[in-house]
């Protein structure tokens, strides 16, 4: 016979569907959105080709690790492509097992009640600033398996061993295989293993510790083995990681840039910055019995601090892999402050204060969203052209950084370039006053878009760069393309985005 629901176990259940809808309510935005967002547009090219037979970094490149495209793909072929909002209800469905992570973890370090707020912090702020970090970018789908590992690995266990590490460190190795900056997670997980206090507070011998790092980090590396082995079986090895790895320089540090987003996550996260401080505090006590773990999770801060700045770029969507780790740190301190365990020192966090700036948080960053979004719902007129005046089969191509045209007009690339960084030089981060950027053209790209067209010739050819006043590289500029434009095309179309040539 079942019992009856006490009184805090119905509240509990109340906190986690009330948390679940705010989620819901907080992505209801892209929920409804019938297009991709920002960079959901590239890593759908690319997954699209995999699903037409494809294979990445070959028949489109894009700079991002394979099981990005991969999971992608599976969700296009499972739901069919161009099928935004399967994707979409997939990235809510992402970040709700994110939410379910840091529930776990914060559970076993402290209590449910920890547990529930520091999923609270994720939903509320994993989106922060701008709309564009509702895409089911790699920074959200790295999370996932980056706080699924930790929660494994911060859990209690009677075992010296630990053979759960093993998993551990796989999914740390799909998080790397998500998005590069992921590796550095690892980092601290393995020195949390070796630490003296790790292994005094669990009576293990220095053995004991060593065997579960190793068993860790044959978890990292088998994932990449295993991922290793069936990039070789397709032939891509070596591009996979020239276009992962080896083609990820640092022409410019974009400092001003850097300092003007770093302030602005500062105070868009300030209550999670706050909390993190303040339970940190040795007078706090809170992790007075966990000196192990505090230490681990703010070195997890430090390693994800320097994930966002190493590209140099700092855009806000690299700021979405701090999260975690201060809502980890933060959660302690709110749950003692709004059971009134502890007292406030300042009047602005008195629990009615806190809880008003959270709801002004949601509020503010969901006006952001629904206002950004709207524009984005229209397909391009050039993609609309496009879908209208050709037929299935052919193929285009886009001359620029708008990827998207392939979508709305649903038809493949007619070469591997689906974006042209590798045709310009094009730094990414912004413009760089001066610095002519065709001295980083990649060696043989204007040999392979020729091998590309000869293959399937494309039916049209989009210039989004046609504008004289805002052009960075003028088709002009770029002898081979002008001659073929001049030669083989005419002008059929002039739309928002640039100018649309067809084939003779």
């Amino acid at each position: 016979m079942m019992g009856v629901p006490t009184h805090s176990s119905r509240q509990f259940r109340f906190a986690v569907l009330g948390i679940i809808f705010l989620t819901v309510a907080i992505r209801l935005p892209s929920l409804l959105h019938p297009q991709p967002i920002d960079s959901e547009a590239m890593y759908s090219v690319v997954a699209n080709e995999i699903v037409n037979g494809g294979r990445p970094y070959i028949d489109a490149i894009e700079r991002k690790p394979p099981l990005l495209f991969w999971t992608y793909a599976a969700i296009f072929k499972v739901a069919g492509e161009f099928n935004w909002k399967a994707l979409h209800i997939v990235a809510l469905v992402w970040t709700l097992g994110a939410m379910a992570g840091l529930y776990v973890i914060g559970s076993e370090l402290f209590d449910r009640n920890t547990g529930l707020i520091a999923a609270l912090f994720y939903g509320v702020f994993q989106h922060w600033l701008t709309w564009k970090n509702l895409s089911f970018d790699g920074e959200m789908l790295m999370n996932l398996p980056i706080i699924w590992a930790w929660a494994i690995a911060l859990r209690r266990s009677s075992s010296p061993l630990r053979p759960e590490l093993f998993p551990a460190g796989a999914l740390l190795g799909a998080a790397f295989l998500l998005k590069q900056p992921a590796a550095i997670a690892a980092v601290p997980v393995g020195v949390y293993l070796l630490l003296p206090s790790y292994r005094a507070s669990r009576s293990l011998t220095r053995t004991n510790v060593i065997v579960q790092a190793t068993m860790l980090t044959g978890g990292f590396f088998a994932a990449l083995g295993l991922v290793t082995i069936v990039l070789s079986q397709q032939g891509i090895l070596r591009d996979a990681f020239y276009w992962t790895i080896a083609d990820h320089d640092v022409p410019h540090v974009f400092w001003q840039k850097g300092i003007l987003i770093t302030l602005a996550f500062l105070g868009a996260c300030l209550p999670l910055v706050i909390g993190a401080l303040m339970a940190s505090r040795d007078q706090s006590k809170i992790w007075t019995e966990r000196t192990a773990e505090r230490t681990a999770l703010f070195g997890l801060l430090v390693a994800s601090a320097i994930g966002a700045a190493a590209g140099a770029r700092f855009y806000p969507h690299y700021y979405v892999q701090l999260i975690p780790p201060l809502a980890l740190l933060a959660a302690p301190y709110y749950a003692r402050l709004w059971s009134r365990t502890t007292q406030p020192p300042h009047w602005l966090l008195r629990p009615a204060v806190t809880y008003a700036w959270l709801a002004l948080t949601v509020i503010a960053f969901s006006i952001e969203d629904w206002s950004g979004l709207a524009p984005q719902r229209v397909p391009s007129e050039a993609g609309r052209y496009l879908f209208t005046h050709s037929k299935p089969a052919d193929r285009i191509f886009v001359w620029g950084q708008s990827s998207e045209i392939y979508l709305d007009a649903e038809r493949r690339p007619a070469c591997r370039y689906i974006t042209t960084f590798p045709l310009t030089g094009k730094v990414f981060g912004g413009s760089i006053p001066g610095f002519d950027t065709r001295s980083r053209i990649l060696p043989g790209a204007w040999r392979n878009l020729e091998r590309d067209f000869a293959r399937h010739p494309p039916t049209y050819i989009v210039d989004v760069q046609a504008d004289p006043k805002t052009a960075e590289y003028p088709v002009t500029d770029f002898p081979i393309l002008a001659k073929l434009l001049k030669e083989r095309y005419q002008l059929v179309a002039r739309t928002s985005e640039g100018l649309i040539y067809r084939m003779h």
